[in-house]
């Protein structure tokens, strides 16, 4: 076996499964079972487009994880995962997409040979990947097995960086700037909306100097006008046009880290109350980034911005951010704790979020947005050094 090129340290890999174990003696679990692509990553560094089969890591509560999936996909684990070869399993391709047979029948096995078929086992029921068919099959292969609701346990962990995936934020941070930068220079009246993502995808996958870019979690949503209205459209033929704003929600990725920006460029003149909208939006923000501070609570952040809003008479509602790091699609956001009134997660040194105190008006929609790091002391920092305000070309 040739030289794996993992992307962390052992010793990084030891933390975060050390991290996990103590998660799951807390719920006295014996085992868990981690189907999100993002959580097995994490865990164990495998990297592969394949997570629309059925695969995950085992993780007991001694020795190494073991990753599971396809037979075609474990050459890949084995060439991605820290794990020793025989901690990386496959299972025939007879079980895919099989109307005779179940994947979880597979895995089933390996649970059975570790003598954790009477366990305490967690599964991630709330999750993308783990369907309602395999833990009907998983549960019937283990009759005397315990099951219990796992859902975002590793997530959990995740949530303050390391100063070694703080420094892929980084890298990816830089990706960001050029890929909202690129959207703005190209952004001219006529332009098809098709055109101009296409360039926004060369920038990101180029990347900036010797960081090389990764496909990001969500593709580039780029909604112009009326479509701006709401939060997540992505994109079509159609030309820009003069007199429309276009938001630009985009990341640039590295080695599966993120760090979100959002910017709004406007063609032609805008209208006042845009205008009356951005002055609002940026000074809530700077508030937000002042309550960021270790001690402090997510609401917090919340909070100090609605209180801006509330100022110039505008009304918001939803969640305004979330925690980023690394992830899979469909989405960059860890699941966990959330920039909103009710939410009380205390902030840490080392947690990265997505502020995201967006507006979706009824004619127009405004995003600027920042990745935050939460420091050791003061306000929050900007990970992306970007003009904070809105573009307008006349």
């Amino acid at each position: 076996m040739t030289q794996k090129n993992l992307p962390f340290s052992q010793a990084e890999f030891d933390r975060r499964l050390a991290l996990t174990r103590a998660a799951m003696q807390a719920r006295g679990l014996d085992l868990i079972f981690v189907t999100d692509p993002s959580n097995q990553a994490w865990l164990t560094a495998y990297d592969g487009w394949s997570f629309y089969v059925h695969q995950g890591v085992l993780v007991p509560l001694d020795g190494e994880p073991i990753w599971w999936g396809r037979y075609m996909d474990m050459l890949g684990g084995r060439r991605t995962c820290w794990m020793s070869d025989d901690n990386i399993l496959g299972y025939a391709d007879r079980f895919v997409q099989s109307t005779e047979r179940h994947a979880m029948q597979d895995l089933a096995s390996h649970i059975r040979a570790m003598g954790l078929d009477k366990a305490r086992i967690g599964v991630e029921m709330e999750n993308y990947y783990y369907s309602a068919k395999a833990h009907a099959v998983l549960t019937q292969e283990l009759p005397n097995a315990t099951f219990e609701d796992a859902t975002a346990l590793v997530n959990w962990q995740r949530l303050v960086k390391s100063d070694e995936e703080i420094g892929f934020i980084r890298k990816a941070a830089r990706i960001s700037e050029k890929v909202v930068q690129t959207a703005i220079d190209k952004a001219v009246p006529g332009l098809r909306k098709n055109d101009l993502v296409a360039e926004i995808f060369h920038a990101g996958i180029t990347g900036v100097d010797d960081i090389w870019g990764d496909y990001p979690a969500i593709v580039p949503l780029t909604p112009s006008g009326l479509d701006a209205t709401a939060a997540h459209l992505t994109w079509n033929g159609d030309p820009m046009r003069e007199g429309e704003a276009t938001f630009f929600e985009l990341s640039g990725c590295y080695r599966r880290y993120h760090a979100p920006l959002c910017r709004t460029v406007y063609l032609g003149t805008p209208p006042q109350d845009m205008r009356e909208a951005e002055k609002a939006q940026i000074e809530g923000i700077e508030a937000g980034l002042d309550a960021a501070r270790a001690g402090n609570r997510t609401c917090d952040i919340a909070n100090a911005f609605l209180d801006v809003l509330k100022k110039y008479g505008i009304t918001r509602e939803g969640r305004m951010g979330y925690p980023i790091g690394l992830s899979y699609p469909p989405d960059w956001g860890e699941r966990t704790a959330s920039i909103r009134a009710e939410d009380e997660t205390i902030l840490q040194p080392g947690m990265t979020f997505h502020f995201m105190p967006a507006l979706w008006m009824e004619n127009w929609g405004l995003e600027t947005t920042e990745t935050i790091l939460i420091t050791d002391n003061g306000p929050a920092e900007a990970l992306c050094d970007m003009p904070r305000k809105l573009f307008v070309k006349d």
